[in-house]
């Protein structure tokens, strides 16, 4: 881990512009459809939800096995969001 000063990724970053996640968004009702997963979300708006979507991000799994398989972090737990602000 001295390569990587001790650090390793904190998020799973986008693979969707946050135009795109919007048009795709469009007309589902995503805050129903986190709501049913167990996740309550508020945001400033719709907009801002919709840009936020689950499919606008990589598989954080994959993301975390590859840094594992990489050697510099270790899979400890894994965490389950049960809420979102955005702002």
């Amino acid at each position: 881990m001295k390569e990587t000063f001790g650090s390793t990724c904190h998020g799973a970053g986008r693979v969707m512009s946050r135009r795109q996640a919007k048009k795709i968004a469009g007309g589902r009702a995503i805050i129903r459809e986190l709501q049913d997963q167990g996740i309550y979300v508020r945001g400033a708006g719709k907009g801002t939800i919709h840009e936020e979507i689950p499919e606008a991000y990589k598989d954080v799994a994959d993301v975390v096995n590859v840094v594992q398989r990489a050697g510099i972090g270790k899979k400890v737990v894994r965490l389950r969001p049960l809420g979102v602000m955005k702002g």
